[in-house]
């Protein structure tokens, strides 16, 4: 199947009558094709160009796309071959190639895809290179606030664009330039449930000759909606694993374009570019205050009793002791676990609720060092840059979410001055529902070649004595 311009018509042409005649006897499909302009190929009204794909490849016909983009309006501006602070700047092989591999030329076969690296290859720099390749206003969209201002650091820093002509369009600030960056949550906002989501209009305000997608594995179902009508504009989704939990990888594939450039991350460990890192599994006990809670509970409740094991605290104290000359960040699953963790270290803690300039000045502190532990909820399953960190300690997560598992590997992996390698923790309840959800967590990174040393805890620390009961 292949999506083409002729003349000024959208067509979609078979390849042979035999799939013709399944297509225009598709209940799913038959609405969407017009007229049959001649053998095999049928009209389509270009503003259900994306939905058509959608439906196409729900049934089992992935669509080849070659049906072209407006260009947007121009925006010229250059790479550096020195950063603002005077190191020297250059693209990694990897990244010319991918960023290569989604242009394609310029030509039709390209101007959508996905692009997927290990996280700490620079996928941000992979985006700033399409930038460069197309010279045209881009509109950018990030996972939250800190994300949107690393990408605008690293424009500034990289590429001659000023200041002035970089936009921040969040919660805290709605403005437009040629290069306009955006949150999903401002995307997805709206007043109620069933309400309109009024700033969907961002996606036609400007002419857009370029968007991207930052983490686009994290894409919120209701931006899929708004990018099935805008298939006329080059769109590039970056992304370090292409796993969704809620299924809808097809709907990347078809929307956003499909992978045009995946890269193993054991072979990015052997070259440098990302921190070699030795992953753990730690099996401790069940608290025996908490023992027939979790015998009297269904399993989902179970997961949670196991999560928030009062064992785990000794283990992480312990791990931090064996770490003190490290940068470790500790991250959760549960408020109440993490607050409990970080009022006991006496360690900061950014979670959902942390206000922005209190991340940033956090984020600061650890890279200087003035900081060295760092206890974090969720929010670390996103994009925050902490290049110093070369220890994590996960103590609970999603289920069995291998999605997590992989962004929370990736916030260790960004390659140490030192060459130090990094360490990733998970602190798993031996013989409960969260073991089992540990090993379905781990498929992922286990096919990326990474191995987890599996140790009960008093394998690794002979001296641990889990708490005592206490009533």
């Amino acid at each position: 199947l292949l999506l083409e311009k002729s003349g000024e018509d959208l067509v979609l042409r078979c390849s042979d009558s035999n799939l013709a005649d399944q297509l225009r006897l598709n209940k799913k499909i038959s609405p969407f094709l017009l007229q049959e302009k001649r053998k095999n190929t049928f009209r389509i009204d270009p503003s259900n160009r994306g939905e058509l794909k959608q439906r196409l490849v729900k049934i089992g016909f992935p669509v080849k796309d070659i049906a072209g983009y407006v260009d947007g309006d121009t925006f010229r501006f250059e790479m550096r071959e020195t950063t603002l602070e005077g190191r020297p700047f250059g693209l990694r092989y990897y990244q010319e190639q991918s960023a290569a591999a989604f242009h394609q030329g310029g030509r039709a076969e390209g101007g959508s895809g996905v692009i997927v690296l290990p996280c700490g290859a620079g996928k941000t720099v992979v985006g700033i290179t399409a930038m460069d390749l197309l010279q045209t206003k881009t509109l950018i969209l990030a996972t939250n606030v800190v994300a949107l201002l690393q990408w605008r650091d690293e424009i500034l820093d990289k590429t001659t664009v000023s200041a002035d002509d970089i936009a921040e369009y969040s919660g805290e600030s709605k403005k437009f330039a040629p290069i306009t960056i955006a949150t999903y949550q401002i995307i997805t906002y709206r007043k109620d449930k069933e309400g309109p989501f009024p700033h969907f209009g961002l996606f036609n305000a400007q002419n857009w000759g370029l968007i991207i997608y930052d983490e686009v594995h994290l894409l919120p179902a209701p931006v899929f909606r708004v990018t099935a009508e805008i298939q006329s504009r080059r769109r590039l989704g970056l992304t370090a694993t292409l796993v969704r939990e809620d299924g809808l990888e097809e709907d990347v594939f078809s929307l956003i374009g499909p992978k045009r450039y995946d890269v193993p991350w054991k072979e990015l460990e052997q070259k440098g570019w990302i921190a070699t890192a030795q992953c753990h599994e730690l099996r401790i006990p069940l608290h025996p205050k908490v023992r027939l809670d979790y015998a009297a509970s269904e399993n989902r409740t179970k997961f949670r009793i196991a999560s928030e094991n009062p064992n785990k605290m000794k283990v992480i104290e312990d791990l931090l002791e064996k770490h003190q000359e490290d940068r470790v960040l500790i991250i959760g699953q549960y408020l109440e676990q993490v607050r409990e963790i970080s009022q006991k270290l006496k360690s900061p803690l950014i979670t959902g609720q942390t206000p922005n300039a209190r991340r940033v000045e956090l984020f600061e502190a650890f890279r200087t060092g003035e900081i060295k532990f760092l206890v974090v909820s969720k929010v670390a399953n996103f994009a925050i840059d902490l290049p110093d960190a070369n220890v994590a300690i996960q103590v609970s997560g999603t289920f069995g979410s291998r999605q997590e598992e992989a962004q929370r590997l990736g916030r260790i992996l960004r390659p140490k001055a030192s060459g130090k390698r990094a360490e990733f923790y998970t602190v798993v309840t031996r013989d409960t529902v969260e073991q089992e959800f540990a090993t379905k967590r781990q498929l992922f990174l286990t096919e990326q070649g990474y191995s987890y040393e599996i140790s009960d805890c008093r394998d690794l620390f002979p001296d641990f004595v889990p708490p005592a009961y206490s009533s």
